[in-house]
Parts: C-alpha cells; sequence; structure tokens
C-alpha cells in the first residue's frame, strides 16, 4: 500500500464515498459537503450583498486617503501614481489566483485549507498550520489597523472643528474602543441585518466617491501635470529612486488591503464557487477604478503639503479638504463621511476576521478550539469567536497610549501575515497546475474532492491553459516583492521610533505558534478535518 493510501485510510470518512443521502447534488451546501464540512452557517449573502461586503472592505478610494502620504515621501506624486498602477495589477493578479482556490474549495478556512489540499500529503499539515496562523494574525492585525484608524480619524475630526480641543492618546483609544464595539453590535445582535447593510454601503461607497470627488477637484487648487506624473521623491534618502519605489508601495498596498475577506464568509454565500470569485474580481477592478480617480485628484489638489502634513488632525486628507472648500464645517462634512465607510469598513473586517478564526478552530489549529467552534444555535454565527477577535484588538488598542509607531507596525504586520499567506497558495497552485494534477470541475461528482488524500478538481471559475499559468507566475513574484519590501523602513538610516518592528512581531508570533505545534498542536492538527 502506498503512503498515500495509509494516510488517507486514518480519516473518518473514505474519499471515494458517495453523500446521496446528504443530498448534495445542486445544493449550496453541495460544494461545502464534498469538502467534508458540515453546513451550519446561514446563507444570507447574494451576489451584490457580497460584493458590497468585498468593496465595503476594501474601500481603496477611502483607505488612500488615509494612507497616501507615506508614499509621497518614497516616491513621490509620480511613485505613487505608477506605484498605484503596479499595486493595482499586482493585487488583480493575485485575487484571480484566490479566486480559482476559492472555486476549487469555498470553505471559511480559505488559505489554510487550499494549502493542505494542495501541499504533497508529508509537508501537509505543518504547511497548512504555519499558513492557518499568518492567516488569523494578519486578519486579527487587521481588525486592529481598522478600528485605530477610526479612532484616531474621529479624533481629527474633533481637532478640525474644535480649535480648543486637545487630544490625548487615551481619547484615540476610547473612540477606537468604540468603533469596535459598534461592528460587534452589527455582526451580533443584528447579524441578519448585515447582508442588507453591506448592499446599502456599497450605494454609499459609490456615490461617496463623487461627494468627495467634485467639490475637491473643482474647488481645490491645481498643480501640473508635470508635479503629479514626472516628479519622484525620494525622502527616505534610498541609494536609488527606484529602491524608495519599492520602499513607498506600502501604502498603496494597504488601499487594497482586504479584498479576500469574502472568501471567509464562503460558508454564508449562495452558488459560493461562482458568487465570490466573480465577487472579489469585479470588487478589486471597481475599487481600483475609484481609487485610481481619488489618488489622480488628490496630486492634482495637493494646495500646500507642508501644511498638510504638519495638520493637527494627523491626517493631510483633512487639512486638503478644508484647503480646497475653504470652509471648516464642509471639509467636517468630508471627513464625516470617509469615516462613515470607515466604520462600515470595520464591521465587515470584525465579521471576515472571526469567521476565519473560527474555521481554523474547527480544525484545532488554535488553543482553547473546542469553544471557539462553537456556533450560537439562534443566530448560526459564531459569537465567542468574535467575542475573541474584539478582545484581542480592544487589547491590542493599549499599544496607542506608549507609542503610536509601534502600532503604525501593527498595519505593516497584518500585511506581512496575509501576503504570506497569499504566496502559500499561489506557489502550490503554480506547481499543481504546470504538473497537472488538478482535473476538470464535474459538478454531477458527490465524492469528496479537494481535501488532503483526495484527488483535486478545478472549480466552476478559473483562467484556462497558459494564461492561468502565467497569471499564477505574476502573482508568485509580485507576493515576494510585497512581502520582502513590507519589512524595510520608511528612511535608510532609522531612529528607534521609525524603525519597522513588523519582522520581530513576525518572529515572536511565529515562536508561540512553533511552540503550540510542538507541545500540542502536531497531535490535535490534522489539516482541515472531515466532518461528515
Amino acid at each position: 500500500m502506498s503512503k498515500i493510501d495509509s494516510e488517507a485510510r486514518e480519516r473518518p470518512t473514505t474519499y471515494g464515498m458517495e453523500l446521496d443521502n446528504l443530498e448534495t447534488k445542486h445544493s449550496d451546501n453541495g460544494a461545502l459537503v464534498r469538502l467534508g464540512k458540515k453546513p451550519v452557517l446561514k446563507r444570507n449573502f447574494g451576489f451584490m450583498s457580497i460584493l458590497g461586503f468585498s468593496c465595503t472592505i476594501t474601500i481603496t478610494w477611502e483607505a488612500f486617503l488615509f494612507v497616501f502620504a507615506p508614499s509621497l515621501e518614497n516616491g513621490g506624486p509620480a511613485g505613487v501614481v505608477y506605484g498605484y498602477l503596479f499595486v493595482w495589477l499586482g493585487t488583480l493578479s493575485v485575487f484571480i489566483t484566490l479566486a480559482e482556490a476559492v472555486s476549487m474549495a469555498p470553505t471559511s478556512g480559505g488559505q489554510y485549507h487550499w494549502v493542505a489540499m494542495l501541499s504533497p500529503l508529508k509537508y501537509q499539515k505543518f504547511l497548512s498550520y504555519i499558513t492557518g496562523w499568518f492567516t488569523v494574525l494578519g486578519w486579527q492585525a487587521f481588525v486592529a489597523s481598522a478600528g485605530f484608524l477610526c479612532g484616531t480619524m474621529l479624533q481629527g475630526l474633533v481637532v478640525l472643528t474644535d480649535a480648543s480641543y486637545v487630544p490625548h492618546p487615551y481619547h484615540g483609544v476610547l473612540f477606537f474602543w468604540a468603533s469596535i464595539i459598534f461592528s460587534v453590535i452589527i455582526n451580533t445582535l443584528v447579524s441578519s441585518w448585515l447582508p442588507k447593510f453591506e448592499g446599502v454601503i456599497l450605494i454609499l461607497h459609490i456615490l461617496g466617491f463623487f461627494a468627495i470627488l467634485l467639490p475637491l477637484v473643482i474647488l481645490g487648487p491645481h498643480d501640473t501635470a508635470d508635479d503629479v506624473f514626472r516628479k519622484f521623491v525620494n525622502g527616505g534618502m534610498w541609494p536609488t529612486n527606484g529602491l524608495s519605489f519599492f520602499v513607498g508601495l506600502l501604502g498603496n498596498v494597504f488601499a487594497f488591503f482586504g479584498a479576500d475577506g469574502a472568501i471567509h464568509m464562503s460558508e454564508e454565500i449562495q452558488n459560493a464557487t461562482t458568487v465570490v470569485p466573480q465577487a472579489i474580481v469585479f470588487s478589486v477592478l471597481l475599487n481600483g477604478a475609484l481609487g485610481f480617480g481619488m489618488a489622480v485628484a488628490i496630486l492634482f489638489c495637493l494646495g500646500n503639503i507642508d501644511a498638510a502634513i504638519t495638520s493637527p488632525t494627523t491626517y493631510p486628507f483633512m487639512e486638503i479638504f478644508q484647503q480646497a472648500v475653504q470652509s471648516t464645517r464642509g471639509a467636517a462634512v468630508m471627513v464625516a463621511l470617509i469615516i462613515t465607510l470607515a466604520l462600515c469598513a470595520t464591521v465587515g473586517i470584525v465579521a471576515s476576521s472571526s469567521r476565519q478564526l473560527w474555521a481554523f478552530s474547527r480544525d484545532r489549529g488554535v488553543p482553547f478550539w473546542r469553544r471557539l467552534q462553537r456556533v450560537n444555535s439562534k443566530s448560526a454565527v459564531p459569537v465567542l469567536a468574535v467575542s475573541v477577535t474584539t478582545a484581542i484588538s480592544c487589547l491590542l488598542a493599549l499599544i496607542v497610549l506608549g507609542s503610536t509607531t509601534a502600532f503604525n507596525d501593527l498595519v505593516s504586520f497584518s500585511v506581512v501575515g496575509l501576503f504570506g499567506s497569499y504566496f502559500m497558495v499561489a506557489a502550490l497552485l503554480l506547481y499543481r497546475r504546470i504538473r497537472g494534477d488538478i482535473k476538470l470541475y464535474a459538478s454531477s461528482s458527490d465524492a469528496l474532492t479537494n481535501v488532503p488524500g483526495a484527488e483535486l478538481t478545478w472549480g466552476p471559475w478559473r483562467i484556462p491553459g497558459i494564461l492561468g499559468i502565467l497569471n499564477n507566475s505574476f502573482a508568485v513574484i509580485y507576493l515576494v516583492i510585497i512581502f520582502f519590501f513590507s519589512f524595510w523602513p520608511p528612511t535608510i538610516n532609522p531612529t528607534p521610533a521609525t524603525m519597522n518592528y513588523s519582522s520581530l512581531m513576525l518572529g515572536a508570533c511565529m515562536i508561540f505558534s512553533l511552540l503550540y505545534w510542538v507541545l500540542r498542536a502536531r497531535k490535535e492538527y490534522k489539516g482541515p478535518v472531515v466532518e461528515i
């Protein structure tokens, strides 16, 4: 008997068995059953609601306003424009690759499940475990980053409208907690409203773009095309402008962050094998177009950039709005719209993060997995996973009291965690497709598929032939570049205050996960558990 056969026999279910009694054919839960998972969450999302969910987590045009200032330091206006286009293309390539994977296996676990099914059986357990931890850490850090942005922007809005206000770090923490609590209420007490909520926010996301863009372009000062498209800046004093350009990419990367949120909601989406891929790819295209329009507009309307960068609000875009409309009240309304959309994005980020933690707990990858895998019988929501996600982010908020720089490194850490997990999936999918190990999709089959030890089959959504290989290859190259530069500080001679500590945080978290692996997880974690 081969090693693969013997390992497959250790599973609680034979991989070739028929599942007629579970009525998997042509049902929303059929694909999940073929992955060996019991459907326990309600499928409340359709295409438009999950498209709204995906778009409003990413909020690219809004997020660009939050984070474009560091890219101006390393790259300048021209670096921002061309860096944005490079990141948009790279992000599209990555999420086309992930869309192929989610069409094969639409599970809330996402990356760690795909790594388990694509890895050689000899390595699948450990590689899947590490990928799961990368994803958990990336999403938990992303929740904290979103809460931080909402909290500090609310504080900045108060500074903008009240000259007598003296900001204190603990005020930002309280605003942070309020933002997270709002997200938890939507995710738990009124969870059935979430799909409708996201559909409404999608409309606000699109209309809000024009509500910000038109006053900015019509009323604001205008720079020349040469200033925008040909002016490079090397504020980090790197040896070349090219190196400075790559260091400055992280702001544009963060503007596209979270597009995989819909993936971790897969078990709550109707017809997930096609709807999820379509939603995430369309959201990258739509958000990318809106974001590029906002990027060009804000760069043409920078005005007094020194005043913007040194603004007491700590957010340059607030000062740029005020310079454009020449009215504090007008600028405050524009800022309030941005904050509203950021708060709504945090709702989706909490939802996706908690579902990913719940899925990894279901497969026994984290401490206390027996409790974390529980789902509320009335709401069909993993309430404890939501609670733990909330607690982690609220504790991380306390870092603001000691060091804002350390918290900014947490933003970098979220990029490191998620891009590390994306790379594992993209590299293994490329390996399998070049070898020809993945068979064509067969919708009529009810046998278990795309789990460790079973055959690999494409889902109904994929890029066929050489085009798929080329896209997959470019995604791998792009992920390596971004992962490498996400550890770099903004200047060639960083001080302790400007140093990028994401490598230290990654090392500490990986040491913890490896210790847990040695002490317990290697005995309990077997990869995605076959539950049927």
